[in-house]
């Protein structure tokens, strides 16, 4: 449930001081994040799946890319956490990733430009929005990988569509397996009333507290008058509609986890150090998600192991959705 962690190593190592507006590294690092996904061949896309709606993604681009070329490879979706919108989460993926996949990345509804009228809030729902995109751009099997919040909609879009639509499945960092006892520690742990409080964070202070939950090793000073800029321009948007978000999840809700098992081969990758999602509950969730389900834990890493090792993130993924079944 994390935004683009590299994010604070491009500021630590960046020269903003210079900048005679405050808000202008946001959004140079956010033309360089769209820069970097149209090198890897996307484009920036929205589509009405249905009457109430819409969903921005991004997806191979039509000019480069033909009918022909589009069937050779496998597709492949990733579904970002809970905090910025995709754009911020996948870089060090989407630039591997589509020399082997036809990537699509959303946006989940109310992260980014994607919207809806309807009052519909849980995982489910936004792993049913995302099954319709998919069918709206006529992509009939793909592979799914989903971190943090998105491997609740993974999960969910894998157990709605089955296998026959939803090929290998990689969870990274989700505690989909969690109780009602695993949310009770994660406010202890957080020190915090609400999980909205350490998820969506309103000042400098909430937000290093965010960090230093999500990112083992420690990123660069960055002033409180730099954070409040980018929280305001980065995570003010549909602040209501993300906390409804929160409390619409349908997972660890009970004192027994009462998740279903996948049909399909699992990939469960977990970050050693995540204060988040405990490594214990990776162990605990292997044994129930599926038979042909695999554990690989990311050392020197916590909640984010995309940002903080992304090449041995990247590579462990890469090898399991090439193997043969």
């Amino acid at each position: 449930m994390v935004w683009e962690t590299h994010f604070y190593y491009f500021v630590g190592s960046s020269s903003y001081s210079h900048y005679q507006s405050i808000n202008m590294l946001t959004s140079l690092y956010s033309g360089y994040l769209r820069r970097c996904f149209k090198a890897a061949g996307l484009s920036s896309q929205s589509i009405a799946i249905d009457e109430e709606t819409t969903l921005h993604f991004w997806s191979p681009t039509k000019k480069s890319t033909n009918q022909a070329t589009l069937n050779k490879k496998p597709s492949l979706v990733l579904i970002h956490g809970f905090g910025a919108m995709a754009l911020w989460q996948w870089r060090p993926q989407v630039e591997l990733f589509s020399r082997h996949f036809n990537v699509y990345v959303p946006d989940l509804v109310f992260f980014g430009r994607s919207t809806t009228k309807s009052s519909e809030r849980s995982e489910k729902f936004q792993a049913v929005c995302v099954g319709k995109l998919m069918e709206k751009l006529e992509v009939q099997k793909f592979h799914v990988v989903g971190t943090s919040y998105g491997g609740f909609v993974a999960y969910n879009l894998a157990t709605i569509l089955g296998k026959e639509k939803v090929e290998k499945v990689v969870i990274g960092s989700s505690g989909i397996n969690m109780k009602k006892s695993d949310n009770v520690s994660l406010l202890e742990r957080a020190e915090v009333d609400k999980v909205e409080d350490l998820l969506l964070p309103s000042s400098p202070q909430r937000f290093r507290k965010l960090m230093n939950f999500c990112v083992s090793s420690k990123p660069f000073h960055v002033p409180d008058f730099f954070l409040k800029d980018f929280l305001k321009t980065l995570y003010s948007e549909n602040k209501k509609e993300k906390v409804e978000l929160l409390h619409g999840i349908s997972l660890g809700r009970e004192d027994t986890s009462n998740i279903s098992p996948l049909q399909q081969e699992v990939l469960i990758i977990w970050g050693e150090n995540d204060q988040l999602f405990p490594v214990q509950m990776a162990h605990e969730l292997k044994e129930v998600i599926s038979k042909k389900a695999r554990l690989e834990l990311i050392k020197e890493a916590s909640h984010a192991p995309q940002m903080e090792k992304p090449r041995e993130f990247n590579n462990v993924i890469l090898k399991f959705l090439q193997e043969s079944p």
